[in-house]
């Protein structure tokens, strides 16, 4: 049973505040005033019987009990979320047929649990899904033999098909364990292997030879790897280096161990990840999927990828919908 006094409320206050260490952006997080998120705290504080906070400090910084009450708090929340956003999901009954297109990134999470999400509502539904590249998906939508698709997006309008944006997905490097720097990695520091690039066909690939033409870089063109979890395998067992994203990254869970992460040492750029529709289709179904779709998003990839890599924040993050 919850403590007497302890609400959600104020649990996300307390994980707002703890995430700013400002009572000002914490209110602006939470949409309550200032008063208000300064009363959470303290009610919360009154009912756990402890400090959580170190008050006196600018940024507030979190007390040892403050810091191992987060992380169990956090993942209260977490739970939280990810079980309104299955509750929420739209009314798919009067649906025949839907067929839909994932890209690969979320094979390992998010497929599975949006999936089963949705079959819940398809009593009378004949459902067709198939994970595949993203330049895959957008075909198939162009060509109408799938309604639905989440890829990564061109930038460009697509004719007869509506897009939802759901995440800022940042390309990050990735390297084998075993790469030594002086401190914090600089370009000079990769001459020491190659770079694996995935297969030109692929959006991803397009996108990031894309920018480093426009920064004048060039690397040996030795490697093009079809599979991201080959790439990553052989970046852990030191054969060269990369350019992913954390969504990549994120699905080659097996290999982290051997892998090193770290922020891009040029210009940094991302790709957005959207969810398409047909135009033709009725626009609550797309919005409300696209909604679910961010809001697993953001319990089970953005939130553990931030935790582990806080320099993430603010860029790998939801898209609010424009719609």
């Amino acid at each position: 049973m919850m403590i007497k006094g302890v609400t959600i409320r104020g649990l996300e206050v307390f994980e707002a505040l703890a995430a700013s260490g400002s009572v000002a952006r914490a209110a602006e997080a939470t949409g309550l005033s200032q008063p208000a998120v300064s009363q959470q705290i303290k009610n919360l504080e009154t009912a756990l019987g402890t400090q959580l906070l170190d008050h006196g400090k600018r940024p507030m910084q979190l007390t040892s009990a403050g810091r191992s009450y987060l992380a169990r708090a956090t993942a209260v929340l977490s739970q939280l979320r990810l079980a309104q956003s299955e509750l929420s999901v739209m009314d798919l009954t009067h649906l025949t047929q839907m067929s839909m297109g994932i890209i690969d990134d979320f094979d390992n999470d998010l497929t599975p649990r949006l999936v089963t999400t949705l079959a819940k509502s398809m009593s009378r539904c004949q459902f067709k899904l198939v994970t595949a590249p993203s330049h895959e998906v957008t075909r198939a939508l162009q060509d109408r033999s799938l309604h639905l698709g989440v890829a990564a997006s061109t930038g460009e309008v697509l004719p007869g098909v509506v897009e939802y944006p759901l995440a800022r997905d940042p390309f990050i490097l990735v390297t084998p364990a075993e790469m030594t720097t002086n401190g914090t990695l600089q370009l000079d520091d990769l001459n020491a292997l190659p770079m694996l690039r995935y297969d030109q066909e692929q959006l991803i690939s397009r996108q990031i030879e894309a920018h480093l033409s426009r920064l004048n870089l060039t690397f040996e063109n030795r490697f093009e790897i079809g599979s991201n979890p080959t790439l990553l395998a052989m970046v852990s067992r030191g054969i060269g280096w990369a350019i992913t994203t954390p969504l990549s990254y994120l699905r080659a869970a097996r290999f982290h161990e051997r892998v090193n992460v770290h922020p891009l040492p040029i210009q940094p750029f991302s790709r957005n990840i959207s969810l398409f529709a047909n135009a033709d289709w009725a626009d609550s179904v797309p919005r409300d999927v696209a909604q679910t779709v961010r809001s697993l998003l953001q319990q089970l990839m953005i939130s553990p990828a931030i935790d582990r890599f806080p320099w993430l924040e603010g860029e790998f993050r939801v898209l609010e919908d424009e719609h």
